[in-house]
């Protein structure tokens, strides 16, 4: 045997012999020397050693396991986390997922809102009651609002004593160990991951924390996903409510305002949606709420809102709309609800270059409790409504081509009874006469009664001819502007502006003489509200429906009262039946008076 071989023999613990043969002390560096274990056999201390060394392998064969056990279950966590593509049943998922992987008995995730808090709250392993308990979901402060604003992984061994932390709300689950981590979507933190009580009553390890970032990398991940479906799926809505208000446009509708208001506020997921329309007073400019959808309390017909004091002026005079974070404090209380969280103000611009051009702004608003809109949701909204303003333009210019086209095919007509037909009778008139100087008293007589007849027939087709013009009002599609003129006319003497309300095509309907009764009708109404009613406010509609024109006042005043004299009613209801129509006055001490005029078309 070498004497390489050798020292490895003894080094290995072979045995060593002495001046007899047998076994020698062991001269190991660190042995402990001749003592009562110096009496054990080569075989009794190589059994020592092979168990240590079994056990130290079993050792590491439970670490290996366990290691493996838990990579098995970051796998199986990531493979939980990529079911769904739903935002929100995805960050339930990812809750749940951590809470397995790490035998935590509570877990959160929190998304962090523009002004550093927490806008949701998704949390798991506390029970229903303790929630209502509790009452309100964490904003994000103490030792949430921590990692917010220093967003890197923190482990505590005892909430109590950590110095971020600020105790819990009554009804709170007691919680002891506590493990953070940061969300991120490409790059940027999106919310943190929130762990408390392992369930074997042990704090987390380094180990805990490094699985817990590689579920929350892969969450970053699968969030990013979710929202950009999420972005494909509101796109769509969008681009489905673009087309179809534009054909509903396109094929014309009486209320389009309201419908307008009802599919942005549902493409938009709003509770609250309203059109403000653009009125020019004396003294500057005035915001008349049309339309409000989602209201608590409906918002009443006379409400006005200063253009230059409101956020709805500020977008007409910018041409650009607006995303509002805070309306409660920046807007006023006729453009929100009290519920209203988040607002999005939008005006219908259409191609249009010029303040002076734009006459309506939208109101889309979230109420508390819900997702803040986005920049996203602020674009898309922003591109359906300037479609809808190019589609109310293309609407109100086709109207005024077929009442142009109705105008010129009259004034065709008219003519070509005037040089054509009129002409024709009036010469065989002529020729009738001239004949009668020729014939018998009995046969000049039958003449005369047919020339008598031709003309009638002449005067006929002259009226005829010149009810087939439009009056100047209807020839210039002015009744709406008309009525306007009547009802600021009417202001000195009532001390206020009444509320006009058309609806309908008036201006393409409404013509010639009824024009001229619609104005009457209208004058007299407000004539007597001035001299009578002694009124706080005033409404006139105009609307076509039912084949009728229907025209009603209504005021708050302290209605009739005990005068005898009906005159201007008279002529009203005597209006109203010569054009084979009805009329209609309801009034009560105290409650305001309510006419209604409506004759058939």
């Amino acid at each position: 045997m070498s004497e390489r071989s050798s020292e490895t023999l003894r080094a290995d613990g072979a045995r060593a012999t002495g001046p007899e043969g047998g076994p020698g002390p062991d001269t190991r560096p660190g042995s402990p020397g001749p003592g009562p274990e110096a009496g054990l056999t080569f075989p009794a201390v190589a059994r020592l050693e092979l168990d240590e060394l079994l056990s130290q392998l079993v050792e590491r064969a439970q670490d290996v396991l366990s290691t493996q056990g838990r990579l098995r279950g970051l796998l199986g966590a990531t493979r939980m986390i990529t079911t769904d593509l739903r935002l929100p049943v995805l960050l339930r998922l990812i809750v749940e997922a951590a809470c397995e992987l790490l035998n935590a008995r509570y877990g959160a995730v929190g998304v962090i809102a523009p002004d550093r808090t927490l806008e949701e709250f998704i949390h798991v392993g506390m029970e229903p009651d303790a929630q209502e308990r509790i009452g309100h979901l964490p904003a994000g402060h103490g030792l949430l609002g921590a990692l917010i604003n220093d967003p890197r992984p923190r482990r505590v061994e005892n909430i109590a004593r950590d110095p971020d932390a600020i105790g819990f709300p009554p009804g709170h689950p007691s919680m002891r160990t506590f493990l953070g981590v940061p969300i991120l979507v490409r790059g940027e933190v999106f919310g943190n991951l929130y762990l408390t009580d392992r369930r074997d009553g042990g704090p987390f390890t380094a180990e805990d924390e490094e699985l817990v970032l590689a579920l929350a990398a892969q969450a970053g991940v699968a969030i990013e996903n979710a929202r950009l479906f999420q972005e494909s799926q509101q796109r769509h809505q969008w681009m489905s409510t673009t087309a179809e208000l534009t054909r509903m446009l396109a094929t014309g509708t009486d209320e389009p305002l309201e419908i307008i208001a009802g599919r942005l506020r549902a493409a938009a997921t709003a509770q609250y949606a309203a059109v403000v329309i653009a009125e020019q007073q004396d003294g500057g400019g005035l915001g008349r709420v049309a339309v409000a959808l989602g209201t608590d309390t409906p918002v009443p017909a006379e409400a006005r809102l200063d253009l230059d004091a409101s956020l709805v002026g500020r977008a007409l005079a910018e041409l650009r709309p607006i995303l509002v974070d805070n309306p409660q404090l920046d807007v006023t209380a006729l453009e929100r609800t009290e519920h209203t969280a988040s607002l999005l103000v939008l005006p219908l611009t259409g191609d249009r270059t010029s303040p002076a051009d734009l006459t309506a702004v939208v109101l889309l608003g979230r109420d508390r409790g819900e997702p803040a809109f986005t920049e996203f949701d602020l674009e898309m909204a922003a591109t359906c409504a300037g479609h809808v303003a190019v589609g109310l333009e293309l609407a109100r210019a086709r109207s005024e081509r077929e009442r142009l086209l109705v105008a010129e095919d009259r004034g065709r007509i008219a003519r070509d009874l005037h040089d054509h037909v009129i002409q024709r009778i009036f010469a065989v008139a002529l020729g009738l006469q001239d004949l009668a100087q020729y014939e018998s008293p009995t046969n000049a007589d039958r003449l005369g009664g047919y020339v008598e007849d031709i003309d009638a027939t002449i005067k006929d087709i002259r009226r005829t001819i010149f009810e087939l013009r439009p009056s100047p009002v209807a020839a210039a599609g002015r009744v709406r502007e008309v009525i306007g003129k009547i009802v600021r006319d009417a202001r000195p003497g009532l001390g206020f502006t009444p509320t006009v309300r058309f609806t309908g095509p008036v201006d393409a309907v409404v013509d010639g003489a009824l024009a001229d009764h619609l104005c009457a009708v209208v004058r007299e109404a407000l004539s007597n509200v001035a001299r009578h009613a002694r009124a706080g406010s005033a409404e006139v509609t105009v609307r076509i429906a039912d084949e009728e024109l229907i025209v009603e006042v209504a005021d708050d005043g302290v209605g009739l009262g005990a005068s005898k004299r009906r005159s201007g009613v008279a002529n009203l209801r005597t209006r109203a039946e010569s054009l084979g129509g009805t009329f209609t006055l309801v009034s009560a001490p105290g409650g305001g008076t309510r006419l209604r005029w409506a004759v058939p078309l």
